[in-house]
């Protein structure tokens, strides 16, 4: 499956197009036109199912996961070439978004270590862009929070694509192509959403019997 489509300019994610007006109540609801999708607005696309989130799939791009023997997931990493695309979701409250907060803690916490990280408006609102020391030496990040229908995801950019979005290229279609599976448990604002291997690899993982990375 090939992405190839144009990002329309202006484009924005389907809790700001609903807020943006009102629909007649006669219309049908259109779906969103691009992602990430809730489950119960996302167009048929074959997919990684992870549990709470649903990763397209998208050619050369590698879905690395880490996973204890039980096959919950601790760490969802997309990778295409030298960029990489790390991908948390949360629960959320029904009524606001939490990422402005998240972002503000995120911002707090670098500035903490050393680190200064600005503000920047991107295709999905404002992100927040720092460089900081690792052991491997200095990185370039890119956060990026999409706030859903009690849910949000949040995506760290490393590499290339952490200054220039263009270069996401995949990575950003993975990002658009995504779907979350709330579920309709209650759970804590900011909890993270349960992940899980598919069936054969936490098999796999299991017989093993230490946790493993996995390519998807």
């Amino acid at each position: 499956m090939i992405f190839s489509r144009k990002r329309a300019e202006g484009a924005r994610h389907a809790r700001d197009e609903r807020d943006a007006g009102v629909l007649d109540t006669e219309e049908t609801p259109q779906p969103p036109a691009r992602g990430p999708y809730d489950v119960t607005e996302a167009p048929d696309a074959p997919r990684l199912d992870l549990g709470s989130l649903q990763i397209p799939a998208v050619p050369e791009v590698e879905v690395r996961v880490q996973a204890d023997p039980q096959g919950v997931i601790q760490q969802v990493v997309l990778v295409h070439g030298q960029n990489a695309l790390q991908l948390g979701v949360f629960a959320a409250p029904r009524s606001d978004g939490i990422w402005d907060e998240v972002r503000e803690e995120i911002r707090q916490s670098l500035f903490n270590d050393g680190a200064a990280a600005q503000e920047v408006e991107g295709e999905y609102g404002t992100e927040l862009r720092a460089r900081v020391r690792t052991p491997d030496g200095i990185t370039d990040l890119r956060f990026v929070g999409i706030d859903g229908p009690r849910w949000m995801v949040r995506g760290v950019y490393q590499g290339e694509a952490a200054t220039n979005p263009v270069a996401a290229g995949p990575l950003a279609a993975c990002l658009d192509g995504l779907v979350v599976d709330r579920g309709q448990e209650a759970k804590p604002v900011r909890e993270s959403l349960p992940l899980r291997l598919p069936r054969e690899m936490a098999e796999q993982a299991e017989q093993e019997g230490a946790p493993q990375q996995r390519e998807a």
